[in-house]
Protein backbone atom coordinates (compact mmCIF):
# COMPACT_ATOMS: atom_id res chain seq x y z
CA UNK A 1 0.00 0.00 0.00
CA UNK A 2 1.37 3.44 -0.99
CA UNK A 3 0.99 6.76 0.41
CA UNK A 4 -0.72 9.80 -1.62
CA UNK A 5 2.20 12.41 -2.45
CA UNK A 6 3.05 14.42 -0.12
CA UNK A 7 2.31 12.07 2.85
CA UNK A 8 4.28 9.98 4.66
CA UNK A 9 2.87 6.62 5.23
CA UNK A 10 2.13 6.08 9.38
CA UNK A 11 1.04 3.02 10.65
CA UNK A 12 -2.82 2.98 11.63
CA UNK A 13 -4.01 3.03 15.14
CA UNK A 14 -7.35 1.68 16.36
CA UNK A 15 -9.82 3.79 16.97
CA UNK A 16 -11.93 3.92 19.93
CA UNK A 17 -16.07 3.65 19.06
CA UNK A 18 -17.07 6.97 18.27
CA UNK A 19 -18.53 8.39 21.47
CA UNK A 20 -16.67 6.59 24.10
CA UNK A 21 -13.21 8.25 24.49
CA UNK A 22 -10.48 5.61 24.57
CA UNK A 23 -9.94 4.39 28.18
CA UNK A 24 -6.75 6.79 29.53
CA UNK A 25 -7.40 9.83 26.57
CA UNK A 26 -7.11 13.36 28.07
CA UNK A 27 -7.47 16.70 26.85
CA UNK A 28 -8.53 17.56 22.90
CA UNK A 29 -9.05 13.65 22.05
CA UNK A 30 -11.52 12.93 25.07
CA UNK A 31 -13.52 16.23 24.22
CA UNK A 32 -14.00 15.40 20.57
CA UNK A 33 -14.80 12.23 21.36
CA UNK A 34 -17.60 13.51 23.24
CA UNK A 35 -18.75 16.07 20.80
CA UNK A 36 -21.57 14.64 19.07
CA UNK A 37 -24.01 14.06 22.35
CA UNK A 38 -23.22 17.55 23.17
CA UNK A 39 -24.39 18.78 19.41
CA UNK A 40 -27.10 16.86 20.05
CA UNK A 41 -27.56 18.37 23.42
CA UNK A 42 -26.64 21.93 21.88
CA UNK A 43 -29.28 21.18 18.97
CA UNK A 44 -32.10 20.45 20.89
CA UNK A 45 -31.62 23.04 23.57
CA UNK A 46 -31.83 25.77 20.82
CA UNK A 47 -34.67 23.79 19.22
CA UNK A 48 -36.62 24.44 22.82
CA UNK A 49 -35.40 27.75 23.15
CA UNK A 50 -36.95 29.04 19.33
CA UNK A 51 -39.88 27.01 19.97
CA UNK A 52 -40.32 28.54 23.62
CA UNK A 53 -39.55 32.15 22.10
CA UNK A 54 -41.91 31.36 19.17
CA UNK A 55 -44.90 30.19 21.82
CA UNK A 56 -44.02 33.57 24.47
CA UNK A 57 -42.97 35.92 21.62
CA UNK A 58 -44.19 35.35 18.21
CA UNK A 59 -47.99 33.83 18.77
CA UNK A 60 -48.85 36.53 21.08
CA UNK A 61 -47.41 39.68 19.62
CA UNK A 62 -49.50 38.45 16.22
CA UNK A 63 -52.93 38.46 18.73
CA UNK A 64 -51.94 41.75 19.76
CA UNK A 65 -51.47 43.42 16.53
CA UNK A 66 -55.02 41.94 15.34
CA UNK A 67 -56.52 42.85 18.37
CA UNK A 68 -54.75 46.48 17.83
CA UNK A 69 -56.12 46.80 14.48
CA UNK A 70 -59.91 45.47 15.55
CA UNK A 71 -59.60 48.19 18.40
CA UNK A 72 -58.99 51.12 15.65
CA UNK A 73 -61.80 49.82 13.46
CA UNK A 74 -64.05 49.94 16.69
CA UNK A 75 -62.87 53.10 17.93
CA UNK A 76 -63.60 54.77 14.44
CA UNK A 77 -66.92 52.49 14.13
CA UNK A 78 -67.84 54.27 18.00
CA UNK A 79 -66.84 57.55 17.43
CA UNK A 80 -68.85 57.58 13.69
CA UNK A 81 -71.91 56.63 16.12
CA UNK A 82 -71.10 59.26 18.81
CA UNK A 83 -70.93 61.93 15.92
CA UNK A 84 -74.18 60.95 15.12
CA UNK A 85 -75.50 60.44 18.45
CA UNK A 86 -74.32 64.35 19.14
CA UNK A 87 -75.57 65.41 15.64
CA UNK A 88 -79.34 63.78 16.86
CA UNK A 89 -79.00 65.70 20.07
CA UNK A 90 -78.72 69.49 18.64
CA UNK A 91 -81.60 68.19 16.31
CA UNK A 92 -83.72 67.64 19.23
CA UNK A 93 -82.68 70.66 20.52
CA UNK A 94 -83.81 72.73 17.50
CA UNK A 95 -87.01 71.00 17.40
CA UNK A 96 -87.93 72.13 20.66
CA UNK A 97 -87.14 75.76 19.76
CA UNK A 98 -90.89 77.60 20.08
CA UNK A 99 -89.64 79.03 16.19
CA UNK A 100 -89.27 75.53 14.97
CA UNK A 101 -92.33 74.23 17.15
CA UNK A 102 -94.58 77.14 15.24
CA UNK A 103 -93.41 76.38 11.96
CA UNK A 104 -94.21 72.87 11.95
CA UNK A 105 -97.39 73.72 13.14
CA UNK A 106 -98.04 76.12 10.49
CA UNK A 107 -96.43 74.09 7.21
CA UNK A 108 -97.35 70.20 8.68
CA UNK A 109 -100.73 71.41 9.83
CA UNK A 110 -102.21 74.23 8.72
CA UNK A 111 -102.59 76.20 11.96
CA UNK A 112 -102.38 79.46 12.02
CA UNK A 113 -102.47 82.48 14.83
CA UNK A 114 -105.78 83.85 15.57
CA UNK A 115 -106.56 87.28 13.61
CA UNK A 116 -104.76 85.44 10.44
CA UNK A 117 -106.27 84.52 7.49
CA UNK A 118 -105.04 81.83 4.91
CA UNK A 119 -105.25 82.10 1.77
CA UNK A 120 -105.23 78.75 -0.94
CA UNK A 121 -102.82 79.64 -4.34
CA UNK A 122 -104.29 77.10 -6.87
CA UNK A 123 -101.63 76.24 -9.28
CA UNK A 124 -102.62 77.30 -12.92
CA UNK A 125 -105.39 75.21 -15.23
CA UNK A 126 -103.93 72.72 -17.69
CA UNK A 127 -103.59 73.88 -21.28
CA UNK A 128 -106.25 72.57 -23.25
CA UNK A 129 -106.01 69.38 -25.26
CA UNK A 130 -105.73 69.71 -28.97
CA UNK A 131 -106.77 66.70 -30.47
CA UNK A 132 -107.33 66.08 -34.53
CA UNK A 133 -110.84 66.10 -35.93
CA UNK A 134 -110.12 62.43 -37.47
CA UNK A 135 -112.25 59.26 -36.52
CA UNK A 136 -112.10 58.36 -33.58
CA UNK A 137 -110.82 61.63 -32.10
CA UNK A 138 -114.04 63.27 -33.13
CA UNK A 139 -116.06 65.07 -30.28
CA UNK A 140 -113.34 64.11 -27.73
CA UNK A 141 -111.85 67.50 -27.47
CA UNK A 142 -115.18 68.97 -26.39
CA UNK A 143 -115.72 66.14 -23.86
CA UNK A 144 -111.95 66.18 -22.21
CA UNK A 145 -112.01 70.23 -22.03
CA UNK A 146 -114.31 70.85 -19.88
Amino acid sequence: MSAPRGRKATPKATAAPKGKPKAGATGAKAARARRPGRRLAAGLAVSVALVGFLLVGVFPTQDWLSQRDERRAKQAELDAIEAEGKAYEERIAELKSPEEIERQAREEYGMIEPGETVFGILPPAAAPVDLPETWPFGGAEDWLNR
